[in-house]
């Protein structure tokens, strides 16, 4: 199976005055296509750090990453937003829905800067918002939806144009735990379909439903291990 990532000696500085903070301490990372990752760590580890660099959100201080085959360490603002565009479908932990528009076009934006047609976007948003549940949903603005509905609009929006990886940032955090768990499950499908996807979550819980679950700790990766060597380590136990 080929490699959707790869991280080499990854850093990433702050400037706080007349200091560098040093958030990334050099990280080296496979992520093969189709895996289903969690990372997690205490607050200031560098996950999200991390994940802004997974993103194409920031670019690092030193290193190199590969991203489908595309070196994004070196890139230009421009080109970092058509690989955001692209390649990465994102989820955030506070939905960053536009709140006068309807889910249905909420869901076809990314579609608007790729450069689909009217008719292209909204086949394509009708089929993925049926896809996540929300087939009666569509021309509902945010505030007329729960929160639930909100965050399975905003992974309908990640999946519209098809992207590499599938990045989610405490995808759950703003939820109950029921509703939690359906949009858990609704990953699930998402990744049992072939997409590779990477949360970032302080959640136990929420880490499981991931195949491995790397964590950070002070700016290094302290451990990174498959579900099946965790099931079978407390099989053991």
């Amino acid at each position: 199976m080929s490699n959707v990532i790869e991280i080499r000696s990854i850093t990433r500085d702050f400037p706080l005055g007349q200091e560098i903070i040093k958030v990334l301490k050099g990280i080296d990372l496979d992520i093969e296509r189709g895996e289903y990752v969690a990372f997690m760590g205490p607050s200031g580890s560098g996950k999200s750090t991390l994940m802004n660099l997974l993103g194409c959100l920031d670019t690092p201080t030193s290193g190199q990453y590969i991203l489908n085959g595309n070196d994004v360490s070196k890139m230009s603002d421009d080109e970092l937003a058509e690989i955001r565009n692209k390649e990465i479908g994102f989820v955030f932990q506070t939905f960053n829905l536009l709140p006068r528009t309807t889910a249905l076009d909420n869901v076809a934006l990314p579609m608007v800067y790729a450069g689909f047609s009217k008719a292209e976007r909204i086949t394509r948003a009708e089929e993925v918002l049926k896809n996540v549940g929300l087939a009666d949903r569509m021309d509902h603005k945010p505030n007329q939806l729960s929160g639930g509905q909100r965050q399975r609009v905003a992974v309908g929006r990640a999946l519209v144009n098809k992207p590499s990886i599938i990045l989610a940032d405490e995808p759950t955090g703003n939820l109950d735990s029921i509703t939690s768990l359906e949009i858990m499950t609704l990953f699930d499908e998402i990744h049992a379909a072939g997409n590779t996807v990477i949360l970032v979550t302080h959640e136990e819980d929420v880490a499981m439903h991931a195949n491995r679950i790397i964590r950070l700790r002070d700016g290094i990766v302290e451990s990174d291990v498959r579900k099946e060597e965790v099931v079978s380590a407390d099989k053991e136990l």
